[in-house]
């Protein structure tokens, strides 16, 4: 057996990915941007001061203010919890949080928010390479992966200022990679963090949770929940009111963001807020059907489901439809909801260059089409949606189910028909030989 492979060379695609990702967003939020746009303010990602400002507050346990102005804070209690480091670096070194303005042209604190959540959203490039090296990439198809990936990260981290979307998409890879391994009590907890971090994430759990024996649903399900419903509790007991409006309402605001044909059934609130939560009811009750599905598909006469580099594949690309449900219904977009769909399509195509190659550059054009401030209800929406569409179509292509020993998922991997066929020759030669 071979020494084993150093984690610096192993995983040297997506660090050097996350290395040019922070470089390049530094400077062109400092520098390029504000010279390309004559306008002397750095160009910051204003949403991430609202959750910088939740996570000072949690680090000065101020639960109470959690869910109130200015955090804006619609996500699960975890979105602020992974920014408090920063925010106690910030804290100690003097700096404030007050929002980029005219007033507030350059905040030193982006200096150091900065290069934080941004290597924060990378967590994603590492788990996407981790899923690759199980499937059994090559080295450059690894590295078209952390290519591309950090292309379409741009708009999460560098652009909007939403590492939570990030992180919670790594703990989800995670945890299909344990629950792979036999490991379904870690999968479940990874789940769970997941969850806690960004919700959005729960549209692809259903594909997940079938892949185990039906007796174990519920044990699973108790402890991919526990995580979020521990700080959603304790955020309930101290503001219940602020709590329960943010979480369960969801508010997004269609003059500010792309209003879809579905705004139209969306609940008007005050200050021309829209409620964006019912409508992803609708997504949520598609993406258990999206579950049923694959699981018959799966399952058929067999009592478990064997997990293989195939069936992997198409596990990640079945979340990626979960995920573009919230896409395709949301009645208020913005252009970071797309990324989590263009991330796990692109770990669900890296197995073949045919399936990689369009899907990485569709990803990369997508993600930046995304940004156009095109107002009109269908034309952005439209836009969007077909390039999601076609993109689970390129990542997809035609796929020969495979039959390896359950729980393999290297592509390399004899299969044990191969291995028992390659002994019986083995012992037949030695026998002659004798």
């Amino acid at each position: 057996m071979g020494a084993p492979t150093p984690w610096l060379f192993n995983k040297v695609f997506p660090l050097l990915a996350s290395v040019i990702l922070i470089a390049v967003g530094m400077a062109s939020s400092t520098w390029w941007g504000p010279h390309l746009a004559g306008k002397p303010p750095w160009q910051l990602p204003d949403d991430l001061w609202g959750t910088l400002v939740a996570a000072q507050r949690l680090l000065h346990l101020d639960i109470r203010g959690l869910y109130t102005t200015p955090t804006g804070l619609v996500a699960l209690p975890g979105a602020a919890v992974i920014l408090v480091p920063i925010a106690a670096l910030i804290d100690a070194a003097g700096l404030g949080l007050d929002v980029p303005s005219a007033h507030n042209a350059h905040p030193a604190s982006w200096l150091a928010a900065g290069p934080y959540e941004i290597a924060l959203s990378a967590t994603a490039l590492f788990a996407a390479d981790s899923i690759a090296e199980r499937l059994g990439a090559s080295r450059p198809k690894r590295m078209l992966l952390a290519t591309g990936g950090g292309v379409a990260l741009w708009s999460v981290s560098v652009r909007w200022g939403h590492p939570e979307d990030a992180v919670a998409v790594a703990l989800l890879i995670y945890g299909v990679l344990a629950l792979a391994d036999s490991r379904a009590v870690r999968s479940a907890l990874l789940v769970g963090a997941a969850v806690a971090v960004q919700p959005l994430v729960l549209l692809a759990v259903p594909v997940l949770v079938v892949m185990l024996e039906p007796r174990r649903f519920a044990g699973y399900l108790a402890r991919a929940a526990a995580p979020g419903a521990a700080l959603l509790g304790i955020a309930l007991a101290a503001n219940w009111r602020a709590t329960l409006r943010a979480v369960a309402d969801q508010p997004n605001w269609p003059t500010v963001d792309h209003p879809t044909p579905w705004i139209t059934l969306a609940p008007h609130m005050s200050h021309g807020a829209v409620a964006a939560g019912p409508a992803r009811g609708i997504a949520v009750v598609l993406a258990c059907g999206c579950a049923l599905i694959a699981e018959r598909r799966w399952r058929g006469a067999q009592s478990t489901i064997e997990w293989s580099s195939v069936k992997l594949a198409e596990v990640l690309w079945w979340m990626a439809v979960a995920l573009a449900l919230r896409c395709v219904f949301e009645s208020v977009m913005v252009a970071y909801y797309v990324w989590p769909v263009l991330a796990m399509a692109l770990v669900a195509a890296v197995r073949q260059w045919s399936l990689l190659i369009p899907t990485a550059a569709l990803a990369s054009a997508l993600t930046f089409v995304s940004q156009a401030s095109w107002r009109g209800r269908w034309t952005w929406w439209t836009a969007v949606t077909a390039g999601l569409i076609l993109a689970l179509v390129f990542a997809r292509g035609t796929r020969r189910e495979s039959r390896p020993h359950p729980r393999t998922v290297s592509s390399d991997a004899p299969s044990p028909l191969a291995a028992t066929l390659c002994q019986g020759s083995q012992d037949n030669r030695l026998r002659n030989i004798t």
